[in-house]
């Protein structure tokens, strides 16, 4: 029988304790609990939210994209395109030209962001789940469209399927100069398509971005041979990671292949970064709450100084009345932790399955705030309740192994 939990757990549930120290035994749990339920919430939430991020960019991203380490663009041939398509797991490959343009509409224009992509795009990308206006196809009938942001319809009130109100987009010249003309004539080039379909995605693609067929792209850029990616598509049965090392091994060290987490790593990092800091504060607010298992623990050392000595005379060394007390901090603890998981993972499952929080905002691409839960930062909670359980416990259980028993018979 394990005599220093005996006695903890008489400690806890007796009713004979002084009504302050249960006051502040109680406040300890509410507090322990309270603190507990809203880091699982918020981290769930976090969590939700970089799975958004995925999901939302998973409309339009490639499974695996290949850039130029140096400059923003590279020579593409055929030999190097078919290579990579003989690649184990390789399932489609797109070609890429990318680049800021300048849009103009009847008298309105803004800079955007071209994207010529080659006929195969839409057989690895499930952009056209996203239209919600107009054709998703880049050509019909032999003739170019363009497929633009939501957000960039609005900006410039386009017109759909309007073929005596184009699009006109413009991009400077490369005439070899440090100056630019004042001619816009003979400073940029200028190519009209008519507006063809509308997509709503994330609202930084569809306030900026303007698809269009890689040749007009290509003529417009005067980009000839030169893509600024490759698009990979990996087949369902392949890894891939595997795929991306088999990809990097071919090409070699002046390309470089990203994965999805890779071509938003900005974003991503920032997501984890702040839910890094919430946890850091989170972990804070239960310490200040635990700090009444300190005072609880201190008021019950004083109360059961009796106690002590009479054990310590009975032949109980200083280790097994430090252990009573800090399994008494850890019941107080343990009791709330639990009471916070429960709540906390009741609470993150109803949102998962009812839906009951709104985002709030008529705009949003989703109805509700996004949960996830996670073992891990069950198990990062709970030794952060650990740690601080500890923390606030150990002086208390060490001040009541030093009574004097002589004193306190």
């Amino acid at each position: 029988m394990d005599v220093p939990l005996l006695i903890a757990r008489r400690y806890f549930f007796s009713k004979k304790k002084r009504n302050i120290i249960s006051i502040i035994s109680n406040i300890s749990m509410i507090g322990v609990a309270v603190g507990t339920m809203a880091l699982i919430i918020v981290l769930s939430v976090f969590n939700g939210l970089e799975d958004l991020v995925r999901t939302l960019y998973g409309k339009s991203d490639p499974d695996l994209v290949v850039t130029a380490v140096q400059g923003k663009s590279f020579t593409v041939s055929e030999p190097l395109l078919e290579g990579v398509r003989r690649i184990r797991g390789v399932g489609l490959l797109t070609e890429v030209i990318e680049d800021n343009a300048l849009l103009q509409y009847h008298d309105r224009q803004m800079v955007v962001k071209m994207k010529g992509v080659s006929e195969n795009y839409y057989t690895q990308s499930r952009i056209d789940s996203s239209i919600v206006e107009g054709d998703h196809r880049l050509r019909r009938n032999g003739e170019p469209y363009a497929l633009l942001g939501a957000g960039v319809q609005h900006e410039l009130s386009i017109a759909l399927n309007n073929r005596f109100a184009p699009l006109h987009l413009l991009y400077p010249r490369n005439t070899g100069k440090k100056t630019l003309s004042m001619n816009p004539e003979s400073a940029f080039t200028e190519k009209s398509i008519t507006a063809g379909g509308v997509f709503l995605i994330e609202q930084h693609i569809d306030d900026s971005y303007v698809f269009v067929p890689l040749e007009f792209a290509e003529e417009l850029l005067h980009y000839g041979p030169r893509r600024t990616a490759l698009e990979v598509n990996v087949g369902d049965e392949h890894d891939i990671q595997k795929v991306k090392e088999l990809i990097k091994k071919y090409l070699g060290p002046k390309f470089k292949v990203l994965d999805s987490d890779e071509q938003h790593v900005s974003l991503l990092k920032a997501i984890k970064v702040e839910k890094m800091f919430v946890f850091i504060t989170f972990a804070f607010i239960l310490l200040i709450a635990s700090l009444n298992i300190f005072f609880s623990l201190s008021m019950l050392v004083i109360d059961k100084r009796k106690d002590v000595a009479i054990l310590l005379a009975m032949g109980a060394t200083p280790r097994h009345i430090r252990r009573i007390f800090l399994l008494e901090g850890a019941i107080v603890a343990l009791v709330g932790a639990v009471t916070g998981l429960f709540l906390g993972i009741t609470i993150c499952w109803v949102q998962q399955t009812f839906h009951v929080v709104s985002m709030g905002m008529a705009t949003s691409v989703v109805d509700s705030y996004p949960v996830k839960m996670q073992f891990s930062d069950i198990a990062l909670t709970g030794l952060a309740i650990v740690v601080i359980t500890i923390a606030v416990s150990i002086r208390p259980a060490l001040n009541a192994a030093r009574l004097d028993v002589r004193e306190n018979l």
